[in-house]
């Protein structure tokens, strides 16, 4: 059982660790987003190892403040970005999910 919780943590510290990265301050949402999320979320926003983000998508009809919420602070899963992304990095990769979802 040891052996397998070992294998569970190392699984999910190589996760974290693939969502991470250094991005220059003034990255664009689309950069932000690819550096930081279509591991997860697939380059097409049509999801994978997290739910499909593109348009018709059921995070596409989420209010505003809860797909901030979720980027900021995470979920589930997802890890939080507040410690990694700065509030208007943050705003960036949201407004380009928006838009590639027809919300804006």
């Amino acid at each position: 059982m040891r052996i397998v919780k070992t294998i569970i943590f190392v699984l999910v510290v190589m996760v974290l660790a693939g969502c991470t990265t250094n991005l220059e301050v003034d990255a664009s949402g689309p950069e932000i987003y690819s550096a930081l999320c279509s591991r997860c979320h697939a380059g097409d926003l049509s999801g994978g190892v997290g739910p499909a983000l593109g348009a018709g998508s059921e995070v596409a009809g989420q209010p505003d403040a809860y797909l901030i919420q979720t980027i900021t602070s995470g979920l589930g899963r997802m890890p939080a970005f507040r410690n990694t992304l700065t509030e208007e990095q943050i705003r960036r990769v949201f407004d380009y999910l928006r838009s590639v979802q027809g919300s804006t």
